[in-house]
C-alpha cells in the first residue's frame, strides 16, 4: 500500500484538507478556521489518517503570510514540520524563493590551485 499524503491549507475563515492515495483523492473536507480548533485537532486528524490506512502519514502544510499554518501546532516558530511515528509535516511556503545553488565553477578553481 501506498503512503497517504495528507495536504492542509489554513486561512481565516476555513481550513482544506485532501487526503491522496497515489493518484486518488480519498477524503476531501473544508473545516473551521484554525483558530477556532482544538490546539491538538490538526496532529490528532493526522493520526487518525495514518491508524485508518495503517502507514505513516506525509503532510504538506501550506503556510501563508497571514500566519494561519503555526496556528495548527504543525510546525515550530522557524517553519520546521513536527515529525512523530505517525506523521511528518512538510511546511510548503510559496513566498520563499527555492533557489539552485548555483555553479561551483570558482570553488573548483580554487580548489585546484591548492587554496583552502
Amino acid at each position: 500500500m501506498q503512503r497517504p499524503v495528507v495536504t492542509l491549507r489554513p486561512n481565516k475563515e476555513v481550513t482544506r484538507v485532501l487526503v491522496t492515495l497515489g493518484e486518488r483523492d480519498v477524503l476531501r473536507a473544508m473545516l473551521p478556521a484554525p483558530s477556532t480548533a482544538h490546539p491538538r485537532a490538526a496532529e490528532t486528524l493526522l493520526e487518525a489518517v495514518s491508524l485508518w490506512f495503517q502507514h505513516p502519514v506525509r503532510a504538506v502544510l501550506y503556510a501563508d503570510s497571514a500566519g494561519n499554518s503555526s496556528a495548527l501546532n504543525l510546525c515550530d516558530g522557524f517553519g520546521v514540520g513536527r515529525e512523530t511515528a505517525l506523521f511528518s509535516v512538510e511546511v510548503y511556503d510559496p513566498a520563499r524563493r527555492h533557489r539552485s545553488l548555483g555553479s561551483f565553477a570558482d570553488l573548483h578553481q580554487l580548489a585546484l590551485r591548492g587554496v583552502r
